[in-house]
């Protein structure tokens, strides 16, 4: 990991009205580093990614990526500096086959001139390209499933569709949002290996997660935001014994549950 982080955020605050949804927000993150974001519905989690992807505007603070200021900048100008994101509810093109999802991205700007994929594709064949990119999120290229509209495909698949149009784009960071939420146990466990495989491809991931054990065993660390203020950052084991988590989640069976294995 390099010694200079790769994105800081300083004092992000996103005001809804009078509802007050991020509270002077700050931390950085790492070149290849995984870091979690955790803490109960409604605490700002899926606020403060869209702050940071310029989905919507923050109110004050700023955002720095490689050293640059992107706050307030437009969604597709930080795609296309290479900080990409998923979604917690889909948005596939769903009255198009999987892997013709991909073959947009792969028109965008930064595509072409990251040209192609590392899968072996070359960029002016974009349909084999697309299903190279979906082999590599674990869709059986020699099935149909690649060929099979968005809209008939399981949960599963479409998450990891949504993961496959952020590779499109040759990212360098990806914000997932939930990519673990509505999979069963054998589609996290299939899952797992591949977010560690993208860290060990260079890619930095923040997450936002409910399902605490299997983030706990991928990011390298964790924080906490509770009604849009950060509680505490630090190790999986630090901040599940913090006694400010505790109060924050009280309730919360399954994070009884991750207490008592950490």
């Amino acid at each position: 990991m390099s010694d200079q982080p790769i994105l800081e955020v300083k004092e992000v605050t996103k005001t809804f009205g009078g509802i007050l949804a991020l509270n002077r927000v700050s931390f950085d993150i790492h070149e290849g580093e995984i870091l979690g974001i955790i803490g109960p519905n409604g605490s700002g989690k899926t606020t403060l990614i869209n702050c940071i992807t310029g989905f919507i505007k923050m109110t004050s603070g700023r955002v720095l990526y490689q050293g640059k200021d992107i706050s307030g900048k437009p969604a597709h100008k930080i795609a296309d500096m290479g900080v990409t994101r998923t979604f917690q509810i889909m948005r596939p093109y769903y009255s198009l086959p999987a892997y013709k999802n991909l073959v947009i991205p792969l028109f965008s700007p930064r595509a072409k001139r990251t040209g192609g994929w590392r899968g072996g594709g070359k960029l002016g064949d974009r349909n084999t390209v697309g299903i190279d990119i979906l082999e590599e999120i674990g869709f059986e290229r020699d099935s149909f499933v690649p060929y099979k509209l968005a809209s008939t495909l399981p949960t599963g698949y479409l998450k990891r569709l949504e993961l496959a149009r952020c590779l499109a784009l040759r990212p360098e960071m990806i914000l997932c949002d939930e990519v673990f939420s509505g999979l069963s146990m054998g589609e996290i466990a299939s899952m797992v290996p591949l977010i560690e495989r993208l860290q060990m491809d260079g890619i930095t991931l923040i997450m936002i997660e409910h399902r605490l054990r299997e983030l706990f065993r991928v990011a390298n660390r964790v924080m906490v935001l509770n009604f849009g203020e950060k509680l505490i950052e630090g190790t999986a084991e630090e901040v599940m014994a913090s006694e400010k988590v505790k109060e924050a989640y009280f309730g919360s069976q399954e994070v009884e549950e991750v207490m008592s294995y950490a």
